[in-house]
């Protein structure tokens, strides 16, 4: 089965030797998104703002493979503090809320301690 790989702008790729997005058959698996801005602009300090540039960063890397959010089926969101999930489901929901993919919702620690959220995606295109 063919496997096209997808970049990305996180510096980190390279070092660990991942791939934003990888396209198996009909499925997209969008790896965990961080709130790295492409243009290299500060992290949002606010976790809604990061869960939205996050689920900017989603959007594009399905778009280059030939995706839409329309098309994912699975979420999982990774937060650094309960007190953020209200702020991040909301950001969610203001791009899923008619879609509505399988969601689960992990507290959890990140790699940059400013981070208060990443996000991983699948979709299925047909």
């Amino acid at each position: 089965m063919e496997r096209r790989l997808i970049s990305g702008h996180s510096p980190f790729e390279p070092i660990a030797g991942y791939s934003r997005a990888v396209v198996v058959g009909s499925t997209v698996h969008v790896a965990g998104t961080a709130p790295i801005a492409p243009d290299g602009s500060p992290t949002p300090v606010d976790a809604y703002g990061q869960a939205r540039l996050c689920l900017s960063i989603i959007a594009g890397a399905l778009a280059q493979a030939g995706a839409s959010v329309e098309d994912v089926v699975r979420t999982r969101l990774f937060i650094t503090d309960a007190a953020d999930f209200e702020d991040v489901a909301r950001a969610h929901g203001e791009v899923f809320a008619d879609i509505r993919p399988a969601t689960t919702c992990v507290v959890t620690g990140l790699l940059d301690p400013t981070w208060k959220v990443e996000i991983e995606a699948e979709a299925v295109v047909e």
